[in-house]
């Protein structure tokens, strides 16, 4: 293309130096040739790429002409608080059931225990290390090993070249998208470099344990997909407010919910690094440290992270420990009540009909 474009522009130039020799040798002059306009010329340099984030993919030529209506956040605004209502009620209803589950198969597993002890042994079998692999780990680990493993499969379909433009329509969020709600979720799960996974994988892990502990495996679920729509949403205010429209994805803003509802309820823990094991800090003072971080990066129009989806992560999180437990989880109990008796109703209608 550049050498392309040094045509264009120098092309005439052997042309008079053809015209010249031709006179001095006595022959008629040649007809000239209609020379290109210099705005062709122009308009076919190519300018300098525009700058990008290095841990999003290269984005693809933009579809949207101008800048996007602040009317269009009205439908992610809607879509988060529905979201949010609907993972909190399911994960009421999901408790009710599992402990109703639980209660049912305890002599199951009584019996399985018994069979176990009474059945030979398989040595080297894998299908037994990994059982007992798996009741090693705490309550939090098993509950992120299923978001763990679904962001190491969205990052592999990032790797298939066929899904690229299915993986920014749909796994990016940018409020001057086409699609505008479903990325606020399923961003969440995508990462594009493979230290960005990691990174966020590995802080997710190291805090399973505690945010489960405090919330339960249940809550702790909608509170962790309610973060991600939510500061999905703080980021498209941000991105409407400043005019810099870019795609972001990453688990960052629901994994930042995490740490700081951890860090608020226990302040003086410590923490440490993992490179530096050595310096050790409290988990109050790292709270602020972040949020100072990334109050600085997006008063000053930082571009390597999206920090306005860190803030709204953070706040959220706080929020929730400090007062949306007791507004939200803590009044869950008409929801169940209901579920409980729409069960007890079906399953007195079954029976009767099995009994005729």
């Amino acid at each position: 293309m550049a050498w392309r474009c040094w045509a264009r522009a120098w092309g005439p130039r052997p042309h008079r130096l053809t015209v010249l020799l031709e006179q001095r040798q006595g022959f008629r002059r040649a007809r000239p040739r209609p020379e290109e306009p210099p705005a062709a010329a122009t308009e076919a340099r190519p300018g300098p790429p525009p700058p990008r984030r290095s841990l999003c993919p290269p984005p693809p030529p933009p579809t949207r002409a101008g800048r996007p209506s602040p009317r269009r956040l009205v439908k992610p605004l809607l879509f988060a608080v529905g979201f949010t209502g609907s993972a909190f009620g399911s994960a009421a209803i999901w408790q009710y059931e599992s402990l109703k589950s639980r209660v049912q198969t305890y002599f199951e597993g009584a019996r399985a225990d018994w069979l176990d002890k009474i059945r030979p042994q398989k040595r080297g079998d894998f299908r037994k290390q990994v059982n007992s692999w798996w009741n090693n780990l705490t309550e939090g680990q098993r509950t992120v090993t299923g978001i763990i493993a679904a962001n190491v499969f969205v990052f592999c379909l990032w790797r298939l070249p066929g899904m690229r433009r299915v993986m920014f329509t749909y796994f990016t969020s940018d409020p001057s998208s086409r699609a505008l709600c479903s990325p606020m979720l399923l961003s969440t799960f995508s990462h594009f470099s493979l230290f960005h996974m990691a990174a966020n994988m590995y802080v997710l892990w190291s805090f399973s344990s505690s945010i489960v502990s405090l919330l339960g495996c249940e809550q702790f679920i909608a509170v962790y997909l309610s973060a991600g729509v939510i500061s999905t949403f703080v980021s498209y205010v941000a991105k409407m407010a400043t005019g810099k429209f870019e795609p972001s994805l990453g688990a960052s803003g629901a994994i930042m919910t995490v740490l700081a509802a951890v860090c608020t309820k226990m302040p003086e823990a410590k923490l440490a690094i993992i490179f530096l094991p050595m310096f050790t800090f409290t988990a109050g003072n790292a709270l602020k440290a972040i949020i100072a971080f990334d109050t600085a990066g997006l008063a000053l129009g930082w571009r390597l992270f999206d920090h306005a989806a860190h803030l709204g992560g953070a706040l959220f999180g706080m929020w929730y420990v400090t007062y949306g437990h007791e507004l939200i989880w803590k009044n869950r109990e008409p929801l169940v009540k209901a579920w409980h008796e729409m069960r007890t109703k079906n399953t007195g209608k079954g029976g009767g009909g099995r009994s005729n």
